[in-house]
């Protein structure tokens, strides 16, 4: 059996979209499954549209979420180099053998020349494309004379090479996704293989590469599809046919409406992040967030991305990295786009929060912790998370709401004070801080005893007090399990903090 060999492929273009993190994740889950390789390319053939620091952007991004790679541009491996604009003097060869074997030529339109032809093919009713009909009107290799097409390169005229495709030619290949695809020669374009600049287009570099680096499966997003054929034609008219790797086309992700696909803008307006790491564009100096920066598990988006257009027969929805490499087939990928829910990415990353161990978290909450001035230790930390984690979504958000457990609150609810602040409330309080100090080492399931055997003896409902309680120890009207908390910040810290919100509230009430 061939050796599983999947490459990951982006452009240096701009910031990696989660749709490219997707693809990356989607090919390495497939390869880890089968023992294979996981290969990263940078395909910078188009070389005006690189941006600076893309490539170490994507980079960073990968290695965030946990997708490492076996070969690449930053690890090497025997295939090197993997960057595109590297390889380039290898390119050339490929070309000329087309070429060679009437399978290309050259053409020396001009801009002025082709947009004269789209708009004649336009105004026609044609589709405005070069190909097997309209390239015989135009000026390259097939209509000039050998003479003069040497003559023009000898010149050093500008030129690119274009594939040379039948008129009418049924290309068929099979798609482990979509099934069969057929696609017949006479809607395709003779598509640039080599520019004027001396670079391969990426059709042409994209093949070649596959072929030397010996892929097996080429795993992409479905925008690519309608340039399979044209690869097909291209490993045929190689003499690669029986390498040819076996192609899956995944589906878009979607706008959460579902009309079209994700973009920058769709999160700008809606307020979430569509990118991995924070970007900082060179040019204008804006800034598109990231979903670490905004305080997201790399775990949590892992599952979310994994089941965008991917599902178990069980329908489960969450996993670690390990299960999805297991249970992951390229057979439950659905064919159709799936919409992004940025309130179900929110759900992910609150569930795989749960699922980390508190000492873990601690390490990254203790210092915010201690940022704010207050004295404590990793272990009681790790105890305040175990009570706050349920609550929140974001490991940020557990620094940010939980002064209470390390100084007693300088402000109380409000609402609550006016709703549920009431002398019973008052004279309830005030006694149960004596009983408390009394009750030194009760546990929290101690507390929440005596608490309710005390709002029976002043015939009072156990339910209506413990809201002023809760105020009382933290300032908030919610928060984690109220006894719990109240056995953690200590029985005698709490008798205090009822005291002070009894002068304070009656004062004020």
């Amino acid at each position: 059996m061939k050796k599983v060999r999947v490459r990951f492929a982006p452009s240096p273009t701009g910031p990696l979209h989660i749709g490219g993190v997707r693809t990356a994740l989607f090919n390495y889950l497939f390869a880890k499954q089968n023992d294979g390789d996981m290969i990263l390319r940078i395909e910078d053939t188009d070389q005006a549209r690189l941006v600076e620091g893309a490539e170490d952007y994507i980079v960073k991004s990968l290695a965030w979420v946990g997708i490492l790679f076996d070969e690449g541009t930053h690890v090497g491996g025997p295939c090197a180099p993997y960057r595109q604009s590297d390889r380039k003097p290898m390119y050339r060869q490929y070309a000329d053998q087309l070429l060679a074997n009437d399978y290309a030529y050259y053409a020396f339109d001009t801009v002025e020349e082709l947009d004269e032809m789209r708009d004649k093919l336009k105004a026609g009713g044609m589709s405005p494309q070069y190909d097997a009909v309209s390239r015989m009107s135009m000026k390259n290799s097939l209509t000039l004379s050998e003479d003069e097409v040497k003559r023009k390169i000898a010149a050093g005229e500008p030129y690119v090479i274009r594939i040379k495709l039948p008129r009418k030619e049924e290309v068929r290949f099979h798609d482990l996704i979509r099934g069969w695809v057929v696609v017949q020669t006479s809607a395709m374009d003779d598509k640039v293989l080599f520019k004027s600049d001396g670079m391969p287009t990426y059709h042409l570099a994209n093949i070649v590469d596959d072929y030397t680096m010996k892929i097996s499966h080429v795993i992409r997003g479905e925008e690519w599809l309608p340039s399979a054929p044209l690869h097909v034609m291209l490993y045929r008219y190689l003499g690669w046919a029986d390498a040819m790797p076996q192609f899956a086309h995944l589906p878009l992700i979607l706008k959460p409406d579902g009309n079209g696909k994700l973009s920058k803008r769709d999160g700008d307006r809606l307020g979430f992040p569509v990118f991995p790491l924070e970007w900082k564009y060179p040019t204008t100096n804006e800034v598109s967030s990231g979903y670490r920066e905004k305080g997201y598990e790399p775990e949590g988006v892992i599952n979310m991305l994994a089941l965008l257009g991917w599902h178990t027969s069980d329908n489960r929805e969450l996993f670690g990295i390990e299960e999805l490499i297991q249970l992951f087939s390229i057979e439950k990928i659905s064919k159709n786009g799936a919409k992004f829910d940025p309130e179900k990415a929110k759900w992910f990353n609150h569930q795989h929060l749960m699922l980390k161990a508190n000492e873990v978290l601690a390490q990254d909450i203790l210092p915010q912790i201690t940022a704010k001035g207050y004295i404590t230790t990793l272990d009681y930390v790790e105890k305040v998370i175990g009570l706050m984690k349920e609550k929140v979504t974001f490991k940020s958000e557990i620094a940010d709401k939980s002064d209470y457990f390390f100084a007693a609150p300088k402000q109380y609810d409000e609402q609550v004070i006016a709703k549920k602040w009431t002398v019973q409330a008052s004279d309830f309080l005030k006694q149960f801080a004596e009983i408390l100090l009394q009750n030194e080492t009760a546990n929290s399931v101690d507390l929440e005893a005596l608490f309710k055997s005390n709002a029976q003896q002043m015939e009072a409902n156990p339910g209506s007090l413990m809201q002023p309680l809760r105020v009382a120890l933290s300032g908030e009207g919610g928060g984690p399990p109220l006894f719990e908390m109240l056995h953690l910040i200590g029985v005698k810290e709490c008798a205090n903090r009822i005291h002070t919100a009894l002068n304070l509230i009656n004062k004020t009430a």
